[in-house]
């Protein structure tokens, strides 16, 4: 049974820019942590949160012996999936059947560790379970919140972030190069404006303008990219227009979420219509995406292979002013509206039926022919940029005011919707319109499997979705694009599993894990689309079994089949699937019946392919439930039946994987081996390597019923490298359970005991139980009684917390070196004595034995009263002197030697 899981990355992000200082509050969020279980970072949207919380744990992660990961929740918006997004953040591969909370605290009890859980205000309730659950049940886990709001919990301990202090505009400011806003909003301007600095001449502008924005950095980011086109006086002054119409006379200040609320309406102002079209409707992805998700997501005209746009999906609008207080920060009636921001950036429209013509850095380009009458062109953004038709006659602007600043054109009525003919968006407008989001800083850009990925801040997100509900039915369209293009990705996907591209397959799948989530939740609450989501929660099985996500799958199935409880192949397909998660959590009676239940109406539907599949259910759960001679002779009777037509290869393998696992544990090795090649010949003519690796564990355990260990060892070996190219875990503790097996007969018990406490640590992060299989759990029993036998307790409880202490990769390599035994290991054979003296000072003997102890570099230094340096050097002269790369090598063979 599967379970690759290549997560997203999980541990803390990157800095892509500049920090700005905050001592401050890292002092405090550090001092904090130190005596609480729990503190969270509160403060409006766009003040740093995230940011904050990033730097602090990262300077606390030496504390943390099992490490620092990261929740993300802004794209989440199911509280039933929180538990399990924290288990995916932490590498955690629970197929138990417990409740996942529960499941969860069961496997970090024992753990040190610091969990940042990342906006939580739309999910306090579930965040406030979440964290009462680890602080309750655990003692080393401590956890680091963000959110607009506390979480209620009376172990909470609040850290208030505050915006960016800002000198005032009319005093000295003489130091303004140590006030935070000013020298983010200096950086940031450097970015797109080099050279740019704080001045005498320009800081008092600077720090007025910081000073409008409340000192937000977000809000500050947002007005420094406009540095492209005006200088800071100009920015100042649209922005005082722009409080000006949201304060309508108010002498009093602005709260802080409408100054971010105006900056954002700001930059959104400042947006062509395709722009302001395209944030929108990007709105409804919850996570990162790429260009091609945007196109199917925006564009008017479907994608190749695509469904026809839904009624009324074909316009490109856009939004209607509103009037305050339900949507600051747009034109009203009787306010201008802005013209042009300087050379290069287009105007504004207004908003009613009468649209003013945008300016131009170029000639004219001749507009793209409309379906109807000929209508006057909208100028082009800049030469070679075909200009979109109007729907009303071109309205001269007022002439520059007296800075040479374009003067701003009439203002249409409040409420009226500028719509443009079909074809609306392009596929190549959305690519002009999502460069355009990213160069004014809309979009994120940052690197993901596959290429570029883009990402909305939720601020951002949460104003475009309040643009795209302004107008009936835009919302719903987007979604439903949006659903039926993850499905067709899915239904890409699915076919071409059994195939060489799995692990990118794999990583994509994961880093549009949030997408697939909203398509589902999107089919599933959406009346008429139940059997869509059906058919996507199906489609996507070997998703949910091959790469670590059973009890999401679970989730997501049981929803959709009581949404759709129709006769159709789609449910008869969802309900195999969901007895197979079943069987992975161990309820092996709700397995059966879910399974059963499949093939019957499989059966009825005269559907051959999800009956084949139904009866590999059955079969596995047999092999799984120990029932060996019922699983054998299932086994025996679907591979003598070869491949039905619409047979998934993937499943065709495994019934051979399954045959052969059954003959090798009955002691019928010859046999399996026979199997393992034809099942090997099938995976090599498609370049498959998941069904592969387990097809060479198999191979390996059958040359160990035979006695034929180097043999076994090599396709034990073979078959772990291809499992941690697509990270299958659940395959990667399993081999190491035979790869532990194969040294103890082998008469290597040193080698074995270290593999061994490196296994039972994957399997921890899975099911210390063995999911409770005899069968398992006896070969394990096996392997250590042998190993204890020829080491003694002592040396193999000493090797196997060594092994349990190696990470995964460090574990793989040592497993994987030639002549097989990992350092320190080979000390502790029982093997004849040879001369291994290593000429190690004294000094260097003390460090390694430090390093043995899990000492840091800092903490060794401390210990020995020197030099950080001086402990480095010493640390990497014995990894020179030893022949190692690793400070865990150093460990073990330190072990080793006592």
């Amino acid at each position: 049974m599967g379970g690759s899981a290549p997560r997203r990355d999980h541990h803390l992000p990157a800095e892509t820019t500049s920090f700005v200082d905050r001592r401050g509050e890292l002092t405090q969020g550090r001092e904090l942590l130190a005596r609480a279980r729990l503190v969270t970072l509160t403060g409006p949207g766009g003040v740093g949160k995230t940011r904050l919380a990033a730097r602090i744990a990262a300077r606390v992660r030496r504390a943390f012996p099992d490490g620092v990961r990261c929740v993300h929740l802004s794209g989440l918006n199911d509280p039933a999936l929180v538990p399990l997004a924290a288990a995916d953040a932490l590498g955690l591969h629970d197929r138990s059947a417990q409740p996942p909370l529960a499941a969860l605290v069961e496997q970090v009890r024992d753990r040190r560790l610091l969990l940042v859980v990342d906006n939580c205000e739309h999910l306090a309730g579930a965040c406030a379970q979440l964290a009462a659950a680890l602080l309750h049940g655990t003692e080393g886990v401590r956890i680091l919140a963000t959110s607009r709001h506390r979480l209620g919990l009376t172990e909470e301990h609040l850290l208030e972030v505050r915006p960016l202090p800002v000198p005032d505009p009319d005093g000295d400011l003489s130091a303004a190069q140590g006030y935070p806003a000013l020298t983010l909003f200096a950086d940031r301007a450097a970015a797109v404006v080099p050279g740019f600095r704080l001045t005498p001449a320009n800081r008092a502008s600077v720090a007025r303008l910081c000073h409008r924005l409340d000192g937000l950095p977000l809000a500050i980011e947002l007005a420094a990219v406009r540095m492209r086109v005006l200088d800071v006086d100009q920015l100042l002054d649209r922005l005082d227009d722009r409080y000006r119409f949201l304060t309508t006379g108010s002498p009093a200040a602005l709260p802080r979420h409408q100054t971010l609320r105006a900056a954002v309406a700001w930059s959104h102002d400042l947006c062509t219509l395709p722009e302001q079209t395209v944030w929108a409707r990007l709105s409804v992805l919850a996570g990162s995406f790429d260009l091609e998700t945007a196109e199917a997501v925006c564009a008017d005209t479907a994608p190749v292979g695509g469904t026809r746009p839904p009624e009324g999906a074909g316009q490109l609008l856009a939004l209607p002013p509103a009037v305050p207080p339900a949507l600051p920060g747009r034109h009203g009636p009787g306010v201008p509206a802005r013209s042009t921001d300087g050379p290069g950036v287009p105007a504004q429209s207004t908003d009613g039926p009468a649209v003013p013509a945008r300016p131009t850095d170029g000639p004219a380009v001749p507009a793209r022919p409309t379906d109807g009458p000929a209508v006057p062109a909208r100028p082009t953004d800049g030469p070679g940029v075909p200009a979109r038709p109007t729907d009303g006659p071109v309205l001269p602007g007022r002439p520059a005011d007296g800075r040479g600043v374009p003067a701003r054109p009439a203002a249409a009525p409040a409420g009226a919707l500028t719509l443009l003919p079909p074809p609306g968006l392009r596929r190549d407008d959305v690519l002009e319109a999502v460069a355009g989001l990213v160069d004014k800083s809309v979009l994120c850009r940052e690197a993901g499997p596959g290429g570029v990925r883009y990402r909305l801040l939720d601020t951002l997100r949460q104003y475009g979705l309040e643009q795209l509900r302004r107008d009936t039915g835009q919302e719903e369209a987007a979604r439903r694009r949006q659903r039926d293009w993850m499905a067709r990705r899915a239904e890409q996907y699915e076919r071409g599993w059994f195939g060489p591209g799995q692990p990118e397959t794999a990583a994509l799948l994961r880093a549009d894990q949030d997408n697939l989530r909203a398509a589902l939740d999107f089919s599933l609450t959406a009346p008429g689309e139940a059997l869509a989501g059906l058919r996507l929660a199906g489609t996507l099985w070997f998703h949910w079994h091959a790469c670590g996500a059973s009890r999401e799958g679970l989730y997501w199935l049981d929803r959709a089949l009581a949404a759709a409880p129709a006769p159709t192949r789609e449910r008869a397909r969802g309900l195999w699937v969901a007895g197979l998660l079943a069987a992975a959590t161990r309820d092996f009676p709700r397995g059966r019946r879910h399974a059963a239940d499949a093939l019957a109406l499989a059966h009825a539907l005269g559907d051959t392919a999800e009956a084949a599949h139904a009866e590999y259910v059955i079969g596995v759960i047999r092999l799984f439930g120990d029932d060996l001679p019922g699983a054998l002779r299932h086994f025996e009777a679907t591979v003598a039946r070869g491949p039905v037509p619409g047979q998934h290869l993937s499943l065709v393998g495994l019934d051979q994987v399954e045959l052969a696992c059954a003959l090798g544990f009955l002691g019928e090795a010859e046999r399996a081996v026979e199997v393992c090649e034809q099942a090997l010949r099938l995976c090599e003519r498609h370049g498959e390597q998941w069904v592969r690796s387990y097809v060479l564990r198999m191979l390996a355990l059958a040359h160990t019923v035979l006695g034929d260990w180097a043999r076994a060892q090599r396709h034990a070996r073979e078959a772990l490298r291809l499992k941690l190219a697509v990270h299958d875990v659940i395959g990667i503790a399993l081999t190491l359970d035979l790869l532990a097996s194969i040294a103890a007969r082998r008469g290597t018990p040193g080698d074995a005991a270290l593999l061994l406490g490196g296994a039972d640590r994957v399997w921890a992060d899975i099911d210390t139980g063995r999911w409770g299989s005899n069968t398992l759990n006896s070969v394990r029993r096996d392997s250590e009684e042998r190993a204890v036998l020829a080491l003694g307790r002592e040396v193999f409880e000493r090797l196997h917390r060594r092994g349990g202490a190696l990470g995964l990769r460090e574990l793989a390599g040592h497993a994987l070196q030639e002549p097989g035994r990992p350092p320190g290991a080979e000390a502790a054979d029982p093997s004849p004595p040879e001369d291994t003296t290593v000429p190690l000072t004294r000094r260097e003997t003390e460090v390694a034995r430090l390093v043995a102890e899990g000492l840091a570099n800092q903490q060794i230094a401390d210990r020995l009263v020197i030099a950080r340096r001086t402990a480095e050097g010493h640390v990497e002269r014995i990894l020179g002197k030893l022949g190692f790369s690793n400070r865990s090598q150093i460990a073990a063979w330190m072990t080793a030697q006592r």
